[in-house]
């Protein structure tokens, strides 16, 4: 099945970012059924310079929180997450949970992914925070990270990465895989670039 395209918007801007000015990504398709289908949203933006900063929010008051530690398996706790292809040849993966634990990698797929610590050192930063009955990762992935992983880390308007906003808890009391843009595959599986929205950037 081939699943509709969905576009997004990068907005480009000055820091400090202000994500009220970042198009609002639902993560609200659930191609594989489910009851649990919490309110999930993302917003990015670009700063030239600097890198791309995503900010996710889902509403959950007591998301499980489990693990701790960089690379740790956080998409078993209630997880949010950010794949994105920057340039030709694969994709990062930034899968965080309310601990602001990642695990982060790049690959052409889901096999042979290689940890980005491996590659440049260090891993994106990432920032969690939880507020009443919701909370949110923001995760900046620099451009030191881009350009070590793909040897390039130009980027202008009008450019196009393409990407997936993803929330999913595989040992929650209920698991759930929901996107921004739908996935077409029978099962669960966010490591489906084919899948990924085009994603603009675009000055406000």
């Amino acid at each position: 099945m081939r699943c509709a395209v969905k576009k997004y918007e990068i907005v480009m801007t000055g820091a400090p970012v202000d994500f009220r000015k970042a198009r609002l990504a639902p993560i609200d398709n659930y191609v594989w059924g489910g009851e649990y289908r919490p309110e999930a949203y993302a917003r990015l933006a670009f700063v030239p310079g600097d890198g791309f900063y995503a900010k996710l929010t889902v509403k959950e008051k007591d998301p499980r929180a489990v693990y701790r530690s960089n690379m740790d398996p956080v998409y078993k706790d209630s997880c949010l997450e950010f794949f994105a292809a920057y340039k030709p040849g694969g994709y990062i993966n930034c899968e965080m949970n309310a601990n602001g634990a990642i695990l982060s990698a790049y690959g052409a797929g889901r096999e042979g992914r290689v940890p980005l610590d491996k590659i440049c050192g260090r891993f994106p930063d990432v920032t969690a925070k939880r507020s009443g009955d919701r909370w949110t990762v923001t995760v900046r992935i620099g451009l030191d990270i881009i350009k070590a992983v793909y040897g390039d880390d130009s980027f202008t308007e009008g450019d196009v990465i393409y990407g997936n906003f993803y929330k999913c808890g595989d040992d929650t009391d209920v698991p759930h895989y929901g996107s921004f843009a739908p996935v077409g595959t029978k099962k669960p599986d966010f490591h489906r670039p084919e899948f990924f929205a085009p994603m603009v950037l675009t000055k406000i």
